[in-house]
């Protein structure tokens, strides 16, 4: 394809404070060919996760490099995308895949990495293989259906619950017959979890004093808290425990720009006194259960009972700032992004 360009992003320095479009830089080259074991995908939809943030950090002191993307590199992430052309026998041109990819136009893959590539199922959105059912989908699913383990009539607390998995979590707890509480930043996130994923009770952290609204709403103790935040907020939840209650480690966003970290946990010893579990969750390790989430949240999407909320960026020059607003708290629900038509395409 030597008539056809590859825009894409480049890191182009390390993060050190702020994150924004100076870390990477725009470039434009040829698209690359596959070769024997890989194939050349067409990017549509990528898919931003705080966790990416460690691609791009700096190593403290002493710590190994390893896993960061090389500066110079193309940005990574994962995304749906088309596959142009294949010399890859599991896969063939027109296939619509899910993997990782490149801030960029075209990606070639051997269709390994953290997440393996893989089919999109038919009928199926790639907004939502993005995100409902994506590796959002897979952690929020598995997270309240198995780790969380509920019970009806328990009380659910959930942090980031505004966020990508949180608006996905919430809302199977809510089915399970669980009383949900979820905790965001801002007004407007807490009105969506009321009117929109239809819990019962939302706290702004900004505006209310997080541990007497928690003992206000939770007078008897939380069963479930699902923690996609760290920090002093799982230290309030730990200690407000019913006797057997669980903890679900899903991420931990005050922590991954802190410098220097916030001090750790510090009511761990409610755990022993009610019998209490803590456990932590990766999607990656749920992602040959795929179809099992598919067959039983696909029904709940296309019936309009599981309401996705996402936040659509257009147009790969606006990738720097889909990452940046994960973290400033701009985005309400899963943070997408639309890719443009190529210049070629165009």
């Amino acid at each position: 394809m030597p008539d056809r360009v590859n825009r894409r992003w480049l890191v182009a320095k390390r993060l050190d404070g702020e994150l924004g479009d100076a870390n990477f830089r725009w470039e434009e080259s040829e698209v690359p060919e596959p070769g024997e074991g890989q194939i050349l995908v067409r990017n549509l939809w990528l898919s931003f996760d705080p966790t990416q943030i460690f691609l791009i950090g700096r190593p403290a002191e002493g710590e190994p490099d390893d896993g960061r993307i090389p500066l110079g590199s193309v940005m990574r992430t994962i995304a749906v995308s088309e596959v142009v052309s294949s010399r890859h026998p599991g896969f063939a041109p027109g296939d619509i895949v899910h993997g990782h990819a490149g801030w960029e136009d075209y990606t070639v893959t051997d269709g390994q990495g953290f997440t393996p590539t893989y089919r999109v199922p038919d009928g199926v959105p790639p907004n939502w293989a993005a995100g409902a059912l994506g590796l959002t989908g897979l952690v929020a699913y598995f997270g309240v259906k198995e780790v969380a383990r509920p019970k009806p009539g328990e009380t659910f607390v959930i942090s980031g619950a505004a966020g990508g998995v949180g608006s996905i979590a919430s809302q199977l707890a809510k089915f399970e017959g669980l009383w949900v509480i979820g905790i965001a930043g801002s007004a407007a996130k807490c009105d969506w979890l009321l009117r929109g994923a239809r819990i019962d009770a939302a706290i702004n952290y900004h505006t209310e004093d997080l541990g007497t609204r928690l003992s206000e709403l939770c007078p008897e103790g939380i069963d479930i808290y699902f923690d996609n935040s760290g920090g002093s907020t799982l230290d309030l939840a730990v200690g407000r425990l019913r006797s057997g209650g669980r903890v679900v480690l899903c991420g931990v966003t005050s922590l991954y720009r802190a410098d220097p970290p916030p001090p750790g946990l510090t009511n761990y010893a409610n755990l022993i006194m009610v019998n209490g579990r803590m456990q932590g969750l990766l999607g990656r390790d749920y992602l040959d259960r795929r179809t099992e989430a598919f067959d039983a949240m696909l029904p709940m999407l296309r019936s309009g009972r599981l309401r996705p909320r996402e936040d659509v960026l257009e147009g790969l020059r606006e990738a720097p700032k889909g990452l940046a607003r994960l973290f400033s708290g701009d985005n309400l629900g899963k943070q997408l992004l639309r890719m443009d038509a190529p210049a070629s395409e165009r």
